[in-house]
């Protein structure tokens, strides 16, 4: 048992040491990409497989999507190497540690969505910090919307922005929305990564009334008016539902905080006693895996109520 116990620190620490180097290959790559030639970079196998993936898989749309909407500095094939990585070491835990097909299952299933729910949890995140944010933003753009004598969305979208009308830390989630406009990306799929990053209902219509300026050049006004003072009579109800956000994620947090206390205690008290219960024994160990299971779950749920309340 204790061979194995070292064999199995061994693997964990060659796995650590992929994962570095993976990562640091895949930075090196992104710095030289950059000074590359446009047609050399898509001529590649991955480009086109990913190219091929965003078009045909919603999963990896949905999560490219994401990393856009937080934006994160990862590339997607960074994502799918640690994605891999991660694989691999929740495949020799489970084996190794736990030895039941249960626990490699569990493990394995773990280790491989953390990705993913770092983005959701950074994406909450973000969400919580623009919630009260969004009323004054919008406020500062109907001034300069009905201020501009051609009522154009995008300059008035940007005079807000030069002149740092809207302030942190709603100001990026704008600026991305008009870079987007102006980089001639599909106007459809620019309102959407807006949509996707607020994710809450007055965020929809906002762009909902976005969408018929920019599409049928539409004078929208007295629609963001309207929008304005809906928002402003709902305010005091928006206040609470993000105190109830923030309870939702601080109850996340406290399984793993009871867990990590009451293996502290058992093995602060009797060392050699917790050893052979919760690492040799085969029922201490199903303890501990039923235990991250549940912790698992309860994040699940989590992150579900709080993209539900948004």
């Amino acid at each position: 048992m204790i061979f194995a116990k070292y064999v199995f620190l061994l693997l964990l620490f060659v796995l650590v040491f992929v994962l570095i180097q993976s990562l640091l290959h895949v930075l090196i790559r992104q710095r030289k990409a950059r000074y590359r030639l446009h047609y050399v970079k898509t001529s590649t196998f991955v480009a086109r497989f990913s190219e091929y993936l965003g078009n045909r898989s919603s999963l990896f749309k949905h999560i490219k999507e994401m990393m856009e909407s937080v934006e994160s500095k990862m590339s997607m094939r960074g994502i799918m190497t640690v994605s891999f990585v991660l694989f691999l070491v929740g495949l020799l835990a489970g084996m190794l540690f736990f030895q039941t097909l249960k626990g490699v299952v569990i493990v394995t299933s773990i280790c491989v969505s953390l990705p993913y729910m770092l983005l959701r949890l950074k994406l909450v995140s973000v969400r919580l910090q623009t919630r009260l944010e969004f009323l004054p933003a919008v406020e500062v753009f109907y001034q300069y919307y009905m201020v501009d004598p051609n009522k154009n969305m995008k300059m008035a979208l940007k005079y807000c922005l030069e002149e740092n009308r809207i302030l942190y830390p709603i100001k990026p989630v704008f600026e991305q929305l008009y870079r987007n406009l102006m980089t001639q990306r599909d106007t459809e799929e620019s309102l959407h990564i807006f949509s996707l990053t607020l994710g809450h209902t007055w965020a929809d219509y906002f762009v909902g009334v976005m969408r018929v300026a920019l599409t049928e050049g539409s004078f929208v006004g007295e629609s963001l008016k309207d929008l304005i003072v809906d928002m402003r009579k709902a305010q005091r109800f928006d206040q609470l539902e993000r105190n109830r956000l923030l309870e939702i994620r601080i109850a996340n947090f406290t399984p793993i905080l009871f867990l990590a206390l009451f293996l502290f205690i058992n093995f602060k008290v009797n060392t050699e006693n917790a050893y052979l219960y919760y690492i040799v024994d085969p029922g201490g160990r199903n303890m501990i895996l039923d235990a991250l299971l549940l912790i698992f779950v309860s994040f699940l749920m989590g992150m579900y109520l709080s993209m539900r309340r948004m």
